[in-house]
């Protein structure tokens, strides 16, 4: 197995600056990994026995690109052509203390850096003629999808508490599974998941990965046996337990996990499906309801991915998602076009992940009428093709004190809420004159 020809300039380049230098050049990790899969990696990670910094010097002079950013502390180096990343690194070992998440560099032999990486799959090499060299295991491994470390894994999860959630991430990604040692290793080593031994930046990255997999449910079901999920989201693990009537036929945190695994794998739509019910532990009443869940749910929700250093437009998208993510499931067919406008006008351009979160909350009960949210989306779609639109009508808060000879101040609001109703009810045209005519000739409204 070679690799695939668009690399051969690269491959060329490397040999030449490794014979140059007088060292060893590898490709090593996730490129091999998936070039043995048949999966596509654009991103290569070489591992040279020395010099990582010049022979990606040389590389980069060889193929005409930029000169390499340069990470003296660990020894690396990285190159970026064609949406491609290379990455340049002298065989090292590293670890982290009990409290820090920075680790401590060392060189070591090019068996030692094979055997400081996370996972066996990830520890085969590809010579620069693109023969693989395996020397842990790691094709026999790979052969029967199961993901072991190199080393014990206490070992392996303490130099890098974030293999944890990797190793749960390859699971739902590459539909493999974990060798019988690395749940009860991450039982033990869950509270490293934590600050200041991984950022939460890092942790969100992974979990953002695993969201995007093709099995998020199983990914969580992992987390939680492992006792990660409980460190990182102990909003959602509160779900656990809380029993819920209707048409539901699991408690909250089983029915997340079901709609999580019907959902589809934008990253707020799944993020909404995770949180959506988060409100419910706290709102649960003794008569079965839920009242306000929503709205708490929404509020806990901006807690979590705070926390975890989500990005601000991700929170705010998240967020009113699960504050709304009630209204399409009480939709009925005798709505009035009014109120599907205001539906639409209310979610804005979050009205397709919310209709997809609905889709997953309906899909993971027993609701008898499934069928209702495609007639809602339809309903949706056509108020939303109307022209001139009623959700966004031809008027402004300056057209209301002129024609009422009013000052800035809360009668304007009213006035514009009040009209914007009744142009989405039906009641008034959406057209400029037809609007400020109602204005001018309605002192009562």
């Amino acid at each position: 197995m070679g690799p695939d020809a668009s690399l051969e300039p690269f491959f060329g380049a490397l040999r030449e600056a490794a014979q140059d230098l007088g060292v060893e050049a590898w490709i090593v990790g996730g490129y091999v990994r998936d070039a043995i899969l048949g999966r596509a990696e654009p991103d290569l990670d070489v591992v040279v026995s020395n010099h990582a910094a010049e022979v990606a010097g040389k590389v980069a002079e060889a193929l005409g690109l930029a000169p390499p950013v340069l990470f003296p502390r660990f020894g690396t180096a990285q190159l970026s052509a064609a949406g491609r990343r290379f990455e340049f690194a002298t065989a090292r070992s590293e670890s982290y203390s009990s409290n820090s998440r920075k680790p401590a560099v060392r060189r070591a032999s090019i068996l030692d850096d094979l055997l400081r990486r996370d996972f066996t799959v990830n520890a085969l090499l590809m010579d620069l003629d693109g023969r693989v060299v395996d020397r842990v295991n790691g094709l026999v491994d790979l052969e029967q999808g199961l993901l072991r470390t190199p080393r014990d894994p206490d070992e392996t999860f303490a130099d890098d508490p974030l293999r944890m959630l990797r190793a749960i991430r390859f699971v739902a990604q590459l539909g493999f599974h974990l060798d019988p040692a690395l749940l009860p290793a991450m039982r033990r080593q869950r509270h490293r998941v934590q600050p200041p031994v991984l950022s939460p930046e890092r942790v969100a990255e992974e979990l953002k990965k695993i969201l995007a997999s093709e099995r998020p449910r199983l990914a969580l079901e992992l987390m939680d046996e492992a006792g990660l999920l409980n460190e990182l989201l102990p909003e959602l693990t509160a779900c656990k337990g809380v029993r819920q009537g209707g048409y539901h036929i699991a408690d909250v945190f089983g029915h997340t996990l079901l709609a999580l695994q019907h959902s589809p794998p934008p990253l707020v739509v799944r993020l909404a499906v995770l949180l959506h019910d988060i409100g419910k532990p706290s709102t649960s009443a003794p008569d079965g309801s839920f009242h306000g869940h929503e709205k708490v749910g929404s509020e806990l929700t901006r807690v979590a991915l705070e926390r975890l250093r989500f990005a601000n437009v991700e929170v705010n998208q998240v967020a009113k998602l699960v504050a709304l993510h009630l209204r399409p499931v009480y939709y009925r067919p005798d709505w009035t076009d009014g109120a599907v406008r205001r539906l639409a006008h209310d979610a804005g351009e979050a009205i397709g992940p919310l209709m997809d979160l609905a889709r997953a909350d309906v899909a993971a009960s027993a609701y008898p009428h499934p069928e209702w949210m495609e007639e809602l989306d339809g309903r949706i779609q056509a108020v939303l093709q109307e022209r001139p639109s009623r959700l966004d009508p031809p008027f402004d808060g300056e057209d209301v004190m002129r024609i009422r000879g009013l000052a800035p101040g809360p009668e304007v609001g009213r006035l514009k809420k009040e009209l914007g109703q009744l142009i989405m009810e039906g009641t008034l045209a959406p057209e400029r004159e037809a609007i400020l005519e109602y204005l001018a000739t309605n002192p009562g409204l």
